[in-house]
């Protein structure tokens, strides 16, 4: 039985979601996150869960616009580098200047960057290198993560 518990708390802490030591402008409790946000903004945002592939509204979007986080309106990709990736989720080949950071994120799945909001730490979903020219960059995001706002 100890072994049973000791393999199932390893495997908890490499799913978990990391710690960062970085600081945000926008910072709530937890309590004013849930009340701000809907149940699956909250979970993909806070907790770094992943939009089930294909579900997004946003997939289909095409007007022109900005795509701003739904945690605290930060504008974060422009609709001029939305394209279709074929994966299921909205993706952009290069963000709004100052608008992102990233981190390694260690799991179960191998090292990946993960991307998140500079002004509130919301998670936003993966950078990968197989994106088009003229970045190469493909950032993979969840769209219960991000609000667009039509230009």
């Amino acid at each position: 039985m100890q072994r049973r518990f000791f393999l199932l708390a390893t495997a908890a802490g490499l799913a978990a979601p990391m710690a960062g030591a970085e600081t945000f402008e926008v910072t709530l409790t937890d309590a004013e996150w849930r009340k701000k946000l809907s149940d699956l903004e909250y979970r993909v945002l806070r907790e770094e869960a992943t939009e089930r592939a294909g579900t997004s509204r946003l997939n289909d979007e095409k007007r022109p616009g900005v795509y701003h986080c739904v945690g605290c309106d930060l504008a974060a990709f422009a609709s001029d580098t939305k394209y279709d990736s074929g994966t299921g989720w909205p993706s952009f080949w290069q963000p709004l200047p100052d608008a992102i950071r990233t981190r390694e994120d260690g799991g179960l799945f191998g090292a990946r960057t993960e991307v998140h909001c500079r002004r509130c730490g919301g998670h936003f979903g993966h950078v990968f290198t197989d994106g088009p020219k003229p970045t190469g960059l493909r950032y993979c995001m969840n769209g219960a993560a991000l609000r667009f706002v039509p230009a």
